[in-house]
């Protein structure tokens, strides 16, 4: 489940950028791909809760690391979203932009080296 919640989200970075891209050009396939993104927060969401009911399963594990990366998981998404429709309104998108880093920074770190699905640096 790992593997689809990474390749989901790498996708969803790809899509993103595709989109705002057509969407700064003005082209029609901005929307289209904006609809793909869409259908590929469904397999990040399934994917995350997934891995968020393995964490909730195993004992011993910092909950509150879990429902932080979880919430951060979450902010990524709406980011990635606003950015996108303010786009193709023709409004500023500045702020989502930082919201978008810090909290793809966040649950970096916490996904990727604090947490047990992540790597290990023993």
């Amino acid at each position: 489940m790992t593997h689809l919640h990474i390749t989901g989200w790498v996708l969803a970075l790809i899509l993103l950028f595709v989109s705002y891209s057509f969407y700064k050009q003005g082209k029609k396939p901005g929307k289209i791909v904006h609809m793909i993104l869409r259908l590929d927060y469904l397999f990040i969401l399934y994917s995350g809760g997934d891995l968020l009911a393995e964490y909730f399963r195993a004992s011993g594990l910092p909950m509150g690391e879990v429902i932080v990366k979880s919430l951060a998981g979450l902010w990524v998404i709406v980011s990635m979203e606003m950015i996108l429709v303010k786009t193709s309104k023709g409004k500023a998108t500045k702020s989502f932009w930082i919201q978008l880093v810090v909290a793809f920074v966040i649950a970096l770190i916490l996904g990727l080296f604090r947490l047990p699905y992540g790597f290990y640096f023993g």
